[in-house]
């Protein structure tokens, strides 16, 4: 089973930035999204924020 939420780790991976950059990503996709800090993003979200393709964001997260 895949994972649904995205987190920094998997963005540093998929972006080739750090953590801490990932980590200010997040949040300012969660700010984009109307979430609360305690909520998760998606990687469905996260796919359409950055203008990714689904496929290629959940191979990366493996």
């Amino acid at each position: 089973m895949n994972r649904l939420c995205i987190y920094a780790k998997d963005v540093s991976i998929i972006t080739g930035k750090g953590q801490r950059w990932s980590q200010r990503l997040l949040k300012n996709i969660k700010f984009a999204l109307n979430k609360n800090e305690q909520q998760f993003v998606t990687v469905k979200e996260f796919a359409e924020y950055m203008g990714i393709e689904l496929d290629l964001v959940i191979a990366s997260c493996k």
